[in-house]
């Protein structure tokens, strides 16, 4: 296509969303509401999954001791965790460190379990030399005496997953409905302009003009909707996702789990609204056009 070609097209693109007035205005909005709700779900589902991997990677077993366990039983049972071939490190937690770890992640309200009445165990936090060796050390530990329970990331993982397929499965059908639902709506706008200069297009088509040179100021008129629609959209999820960013990392400063980065993650998930914005638009727009070029 030659480049005055393809300016004289994004011209006419432009003069017809003028004209269409409320219209576009009605298109914006279906693309505006879809997209928010399309990028919100993203950050949701990458950042689940982000998570999900944080914990299957830990490499941490939390070894909880049995009550009434004596100091010496309890360094006996460190020996035993260290003669392991896969164990790293150990480190131990006693339970009034566990309680105030609690307290600080979920507040003051466990504090009534202080003194005797805390009612959690002493830990030996085992670090394997590598994620994959964190089963088969946490499956060594609850073998061993005065061994309450070995608890590693990967169990939350299975069950985070699960959650992760339900959002995946919902939020992919709720979107591909409002994805529909956008193209049907630039489809009737796109029709009304099409209506409004059918004789210029059948005046177009007499004097030789192809399919293709009509058809793309109504393609680009359609991505334009697109484009103009993910904007709002764009602004909502990148102020919202910074300050539940800011928010969230607060609680997770204590955990070696960590939300995906606003930076790199945003201007991502920016780009991919913006090629969805337009592709459904066009989609729209081509959609709508099919029947008033048929021969």
């Amino acid at each position: 296509m030659k480049a005055i070609t393809f300016k004289r097209h994004l011209v006419e693109s432009f003069r017809s969303l003028k004209r269409n007035g409320w219209m576009s205005v009605a298109a914006f909005s279906a693309v505006t509401v879809t997209l928010l709700l399309v990028g919100a779900l993203l950050s949701v589902i990458m950042n689940v999954n982000k998570i999900a991997s944080d914990i299957e990677n830990d490499v941490q077993v939390r070894v909880l001791i049995d009550h009434g366990t004596s100091p010496q039983q309890r360094e006996a049972l460190k020996k035993k965790l260290s003669r392991l071939d896969n164990v790293q490190s150990i480190k131990f937690s006693s339970k009034k460190q566990e309680l105030k770890n609690v307290v600080g992640s979920y507040g003051n309200d466990f504090k009534l379990f202080a003194g005797d009445d805390n009612p959690l165990n002493d830990v030996y936090i085992v670090k394997a030399k590598k994620p994959a060796q964190t089963i088969a050390v946490a499956k060594e530990a609850r073998t061993m005496k005065n061994v309450y329970a070995a608890k590693y990331g990967g169990t939350s993982a299975k069950k985070l997953f699960k959650v992760v397929a339900g959002v995946q499965k919902w939020g992919t059908a709720i979107s591909l409905l409002l994805l529909f639902v956008a193209v049907f709506l630039i489809s009737n706008t796109i029709k009304i302009t099409i209506l409004s200069r059918r004789n210029e297009i059948a005046i177009m088509r007499l004097v030789g003009a192809t399919n293709s040179f009509i058809r793309w100021p109504f393609i680009l008129e359609g991505a334009w909707t697109g484009l103009f629609g993910a904007l709002l959209p764009i602004i909502v999820v990148d102020i919202g996702y910074v300050w539940i960013h800011g928010l969230l990392s607060a609680s997770l400063a204590s955990t070696n789990y960590r939300l995906l980065s606003p930076g790199v993650f945003l201007i991502q998930i920016d780009i991919l609204m913006i090629l969805i914005g337009i592709i459904i638009g066009a989609i729209g727009s081509g959609v709508s056009m099919r029947k008033f070029l048929k021969i």
